[in-house]
């Protein structure tokens, strides 16, 4: 930044372009990246475990969420800094990958930022770091193969007791065993076991509030939450043939804007006929095709409804999409866009399709069971409000993610902390052998795998230091890999006994992904963030131009009312109609001074500035070759940079 003046003693201030932004560099980077990244993890770590608690938010609509997984609570806390997103963004892939273990894999990351800010301190440099870490992921994953055990995926057993370790954290733990059984079974009706592939698109979940969790069931078929389109028609069709459509139960219409004037009876009467004739024939198509049941993407007026009545064709209308997609695939039907293309072989078929009621109210639904083609299921969540069956929702898909996973690779570990405290002693042996400034990062990993089963620990309201110690003591002693935290207190620290079980995937990927985003966030030295540098800048000319109050009691002001700014910067002050030095103006570069514009302000001019300017005689002339062209012509003209 620099000041010259033009030959009436009027000052420029000339700042740079990369003088627009702010710039933090070196480690002060790297610490306030990790200290935004760690305020993060630590608003999870206390919704981690079987015990741990639930989080409240209120979106600014005033929609209420209250959930403890992880990737919901990241989702809908609309985080603003740049490298506390990135924790954000690890568990959405976390998310996405597996389904479970959200909230670990932050708890993990937070773990070893605070690991490595303790190593920067003692003046590690970040790289050497960031490779102590990935040689100890390395260490941990390959610890974690040789202690997993392989289960029987066709048992229904292993699946069951591994869903319930999900859901043992989840607001439906109270019956996590009718959950879990649900979610097995679900995924077994999907699973295509020689490919070890599950398709999720035929699982179908739907939530109904109102009744209890209890009542929540599976169903082996569709869930529509549609019903019949007149309340006369039978609420039970068996033997389904229905013809999917999405084409609509009406005349068809112009494309054009049209008027049609009725003068008399004869030309009333002539109009309804042909009217009464298009839904006579569109009735007569799906009948001739041998369909027994309609199903429309689109509504039809009530004409049409009392035809399709009359002719015993019960229907159901304003189907969605993707409803009415999956009753395509689940019934081998075909999606028929105009009625003369209907014939028998796009027909879907299913053996019941039923309409049941809920309680007292109106609400209907129908059920298409015994498809033809596919094993489609739906899963009916009740419970006794909206955000109850939401929660059960997400708790759903992540016991079904966990049984999808174990269908992929039937490899468990134990949970509970033990496979966290068996790689913890890995990697500290491993790193006992290690020469060089490596061994510190690595011994910072150990360090940091303990605090996983610290946190199941202290939610569980335990000692977290001394249960910690007395597991590690076991494992050593004993040489068992699946000795954990009891956190449901029921007197034993074997995880094996008390069937708590993990994927091996799950936990091999929160390893990688929270190593990856700690080397990430570890690297990054320099922090450029444009847009900010001119508030100092505002906040000082405000105060020598219109306000009496010390600088230092601003906190933050919004621009004065005579002021313009442009890109972030403030660009224009008032000067006087005189030829003595009074105008202060602000340009981000020499080539701007040409080209500002002028506004006519509504605040006073300042003496403060013209004060602060040197005279003009007693100092050196210093001009730029435009500023004749800037020559006064009015009273307190605004000049503005537009550039």
């Amino acid at each position: 930044m620099s000041m010259v003046f033009d030959e009436y003693g009027r000052p420029f201030i000339i700042l740079k372009e990369q003088q627009g932004s702010s710039r933090v560099k070196g480690v002060e980077a790297q610490k306030q990246n990790i200290m935004a990244a760690r305020s993060v993890s630590g608003i999870l770590r206390t919704s981690l475990g079987p015990k741990g608690m639930d989080k409240m938010l209120v979106s600014p609509d005033g929609d209420v969420t209250v959930t403890n997984d992880g990737a919901t609570i990241l989702e809908k806390m609309h985080v603003e800094h740049q490298v506390a997103r990135l924790l954000v963004e690890l568990s959405a892939s976390q998310d996405d990958e597996i389904g479970d273990g959200t909230t670990g894999v932050v708890v993990l990351a937070g773990a070893l930022l605070e690991q490595a800010e303790k190593l920067l301190d003692r003046g590690l440099h970040p790289v050497r770091i960031a490779e102590g870490f990935e040689v100890a992921c390395s260490i941990a994953t390959r610890r974690l193969e040789e202690i997993a055990e392989t289960v029987d995926a066709s048992s229904d057993t292993f699946l069951v007791d591994t869903a319930m370790t999900t859901l043992s954290s989840k607001i439906v733990n109270m019956y996590k065993k009718q959950m879990a059984t649900i979610a097995v079974e679900a995924v077994l009706a999907v699973a295509d076991t020689a490919r070890g592939d599950v398709n999720f698109d035929l699982i179908k979940v739907e939530g109904k509030p109102g009744g209890s969790l209890d009542q929540t069931e599976l169903i082996r078929g569709i869930v529509v939450d549609k019903d019949f389109s007149h309340p006369q028609m039978p609420k039970k069709v068996t033997d389904a043939r229905m013809c999917i459509l999405t084409c609509p139960f009406e005349p068809p219409k112009p494309k054009t804007k049209h008027k049609l004037d009725i003068a008399s009876k004869e030309a009333y009467d002539k109009l309804y006929k042909r009217e009464q004739e298009y839904f006579l024939e569109m009735v007569d198509h799906c009948k001739k095709c041998g369909a027994n049941l309609v199903i429309c993407q689109w509504g039809f007026d009530d004409e049409a409804n009392h035809l399709l009545l009359q002719h015993d064709l019960p229907a159901v209308r304003w189907v969605g999409g993707v409803e009415l997609e999956l009753i395509a695939i689940a019934t081998g039907g075909r999606i028929v866009p105009r009625f003369a293309e209907l014939d028998a072989s796009k027909l879907g078929r299913a053996g019941v399709v039923r309409e049941v009621t809920f309680g007292t109210t109106k609400e209907r639904m129908l059920v298409v069971e015994e498809c033809a083609e596919s094993q489609a299921v739906t899963v009916l969540v009740r419970g006794g409000n909206k955000m109850i069956v939401d929660e059960a929702k997400r708790s759903l898909h992540d016991a079904m993610c966990v049984v999808r996973n174990l269908v992929k690779d039937n490899r468990i570990v134990y949970g509970g902390g033990a496979a966290e405290v068996a790689c913890s002693l890995a990697v500290a042996t491993a790193a006992d052998d290690m020469t060089g400034t490596q061994q510190f990062a690595v011994r910072a990993f150990a360090d940091a795998l303990d605090d996983v089963p610290m946190a199941l620990a202290e939610n569980s309201g335990l000692a977290p230091i001394a249960h910690l110690s007395a597991v590690k003591a076991a494992q050593l002693s004993t040489g068992l890999s699946h000795l954990g935290i009891d956190c449901l207190q029921l007197g034993t620290n074997d995880m094996k006994h008390q069937h708590v079980f993990e994927t091996l995937i799950g936990k091999q990927q929160q390893l990688m992904l929270a190593t990856q985003v700690v080397k990430m966030i570890l690297k990054i030295d320099d922090v450029i963030m444009h847009g900010n540098y001119y508030l100092p800048l505002l906040l000082l000319v405000h105060h020598y131009l219109y306000s009496p109050q010390p600088l230092d009691s601003y906190d933050t002001a919004p621009p004065p009312p005579h002021a313009w700014t442009d890109g972030g910067m403030l660009l224009a002050l008032p000067r006087a109609r005189s030829r003595r030095p009074s105008s202060l103006r602000i340009y981000r570069s020499a080539a701007s001074f040409s080209g500002a514009r002028r506004l006519r302000p509504s605040g006073p001019t300042s003496d403060a500035v013209r004060r602060a300017s040197p005279p003009p005689l007693a100092r050196k002339r210093e001009t730029l070759p435009s500023a004749r062209r800037s020559r006064s012509r009015s009273a307190d003209v605004l000049r503005v940079v537009s550039r």
